[in-house]
C-alpha cells in the first residue's frame, strides 16, 4: 500500500503536486481562519504549531542548499566564459535587472499615488489598525539595522568568503565566487598546457560538485509538495485575518502592481526580445514562480529557478549559473512595486509633502535599497528602515510603518517573491536570446 501511495506520488507532475498542496492548504487554512475568527477559539494557533514544522523542513532543505548552488554554480559559470564575453553578458545581465527594476519601482509609486493609502478618507482605520499590532514599536526599532543605503551594500559585498558562507552574506558569497571563476579563466587564457590541465581538472571538480548539488535539488523538489502544503495551512491559517479594513486597498494596489509586471510589462519586454509568443515562455516558468510564492524566498527557489531555466528554457549553464545567483540578490522587482506603497502611507499619517523630487528620489532610493534585499522571507521589511529614513521620519515614526507592514507583509511577501523570481528568468533568458546562448 505504502509503495503504491509513493509510487504515484513520484510519477505525478510535479507542477500538480504543488498546485494540489497549495489549493488543498489554502483552503484548510482559511477554514482555520473563519473557525478562530466567529468562534473566538484560535484554533489556528493551536493548530499550525504541529503543521507548520513540515513547511520549515522545506524552507530548511532550500536553505540549506543555496549557498552551495550558488558558490559552486557561479564559479563554474564564470570561469567557462570567455573573459570578454563575461564583461559584455555581465554588463547586460546587471543593466537588465537595474532596468527592470526601475520600472517596477516607477509603477509601485504610481499605484501608490493613485490608491493614496492613509489620505483623509481613511486615516483613521490605519490609526485603529496600529492598536490590533501584536508587535511593539520598541522591539521593531531595535531591530533596525544600524546604517544602510548604497554605502553599506557597497561595502558588505567584500567579506572574508568563510565569514560570507557561515553568514549567508549572499552579496560577498557572490562576489568572491565571480572573482575566483574570473581568475581561474583569466590564468587559462594566459598560462601554458601544464598550468592549463591543472585548471581544467580544477574546473571539472567545481562542475562535478555543482552536478551532485543538484541531484539533491531534486530530493527536495519532490518533498516540496508536503512543504507547500503545511506552509499554506500556516500563512492562511494565522495570517488571513489581517487583509481586512484598510489592508484591503494596498493588498489591491501592491498586487496589481506584481500582476502588472509580471502578465503585461514583462511580456511586452520577452516579446520585444525574442518576437515570441511571451505567455508561452512565463508557461515554462510556472514550478519556479509557484515555488517562490509559497516559500516567500527567491534566494531559496533559487534551484528551481535554475533547473527550470536550463531545463525547460534551454538557457545554457554558463550564463544561468552566472546570473540567476546574481538576480536571487540585486534584483527585487516585486520589492520595488511594494515599498512605495507604505512610503506614501508615511508621507500621508505624518503629513510630509510628496514633491517631483521626493518621488524621483523614492523612486531612486528604493531601487538601491531592493539589492540589499537579501532574497529571504520578510526580506523587504528591514528595508522600510532606509526608504522612511531617506523621507525624513523619526524612529518612532518609522517603526509605527514598519509595524503597520508587517500586518500583511506575509501575504504580500508571497506575490512579491514571485515578482522576483520571475523577473530573474526574464531578464536571464532575454540576455541569452540576444547572446544566442540559447539551446
Amino acid at each position: 500500500m505504502i509503495k503504491a501511495v509513493f509510487k504515484w506520488y513520484t510519477s505525478t507532475s510535479l507542477l500538480i503536486r504543488l498546485l494540489a498542496g497549495f489549493i488543498i492548504g489554502s483552503a484548510l487554512g482559511s477554514i482555520l481562519w473563519i473557525v478562530s475568527a466567529h468562534t473566538g477559539n484560535p484554533v489556528a494557533e493551536s493548530v499550525t504549531p504541529y503543521i507548520s514544522p513540515f513547511g520549515s523542513i522545506l524552507i530548511s532543505l532550500l536553505k540549506m542548499i543555496v549557498i552551495p548552488v550558488i558558490f559552486f554554480s557561479l564559479i563554474s559559470g564564470a570561469a567557462a566564459l570567455p573573459i570578454r564575453r563575461f564583461g559584455k553578458i555581465g554588463l547586460k545581465v546587471v543593466g537588465w535587472y537595474l532596468f527592470c527594476s526601475l520600472l517596477a519601482a516607477i509603477l509601485g509609486a504610481s499605484l501608490a499615488l493613485v490608491i493614496n493609502p492613509g489620505s483623509e478618507s481613511n486615516l483613521a482605520g490605519w490609526q485603529k489598525m496600529i492598536e490590533t499590532l501584536g508587535t511593539q514599536p520598541d522591539q521593531i526599532i531595535n531591530s533596525a539595522p544600524i546604517q544602510g543605503g548604497f554605502i553599506s551594500i557597497l561595502l558588505n559585498m567584500f567579506q572574508n568568503p568563510f565569514e560570507a558562507l557561515a553568514s549567508n552574506n549572499f552579496l560577498a558569497i557572490i562576489t568572491f565566487s565571480i572573482l575566483f571563476g574570473l581568475a581561474i579563466r583569466i590564468i587559462l587564457e594566459s598560462s601554458d598546457n601544464a598550468e592549463n590541465h591543472i585548471l581544467n581538472q580544477l574546473i571539472q571538480l567545481i562542475e562535478a560538485a555543482r552536478d551532485v548539488i543538484f541531484k539533491i535539488v531534486e530530493w527536495i523538489l519532490e518533498y516540496s509538495p508536503i512543504g507547500v502544503l503545511a506552509l499554506s495551512i500556516t500563512n492562511f491559517g494565522l495570517y488571513g485575518p489581517n487583509i481586512a479594513g484598510p489592508y484591503v486597498s494596498v493588498t489591491i494596489g501592491v498586487v496589481s502592481g506584481i500582476l502588472v509586471m509580471m502578465f503585461i510589462v514583462y511580456p511586452i519586454l520577452l516579446f520585444f526580445v525574442s518576437r515570441r509568443n511571451p505567455y508561452t515562455i512565463l508557461r515554462n516558468m510556472d514550478e519556479a514562480i509557484i515555488t517562490a510564492f509559497i516559500t516567500r524566498s527567491s534566494a531559496a527557489t533559487l534551484p528551481v529557478s535554475l533547473h527550470t531555466v536550463q531545463e525547460k528554457l534551454k538557457v545554457r549553464s554558463e550564463l544561468a549559473s552566472f546570473s540567476l545567483p546574481l538576480g536571487a540578490t540585486i534584483n527585487m522587482d516585486g520589492v520595488c512595486v511594494h515599498l512605495p506603497m507604505f512610503a506614501v502611507l508615511a508621507a500621508n499619517m505624518f503629513h510630509i509633502p510628496l514633491t517631483l523630487t521626493g518621488l524621483i528620489v523614492l523612486v531612486i532610493t528604493t531601487v538601491l535599497a531592493s539589492i540589499g534585499a537579501g532574497g529571504v522571507p520578510g526580506g523587504s521589511i528591514m528595508l522600510l528602515f532606509i526608504i522612511l529614513q531617506t523621507m525624513g521620519l523619526d524612529s518612532t515614526q518609522i517603526a509605527v510603518i514598519v509595524a503597520l507592514a508587517m500586518g500583511i507583509n506575509p501575504i504580500l511577501d508571497m506575490f512579491e517573491t514571485a515578482n522576483n523570481v520571475t523577473g530573474d528568468m526574464v531578464c536571464t533568458y532575454a540576455v541569452a536570446h540576444n547572446e544566442k546562448l540559447i539551446d
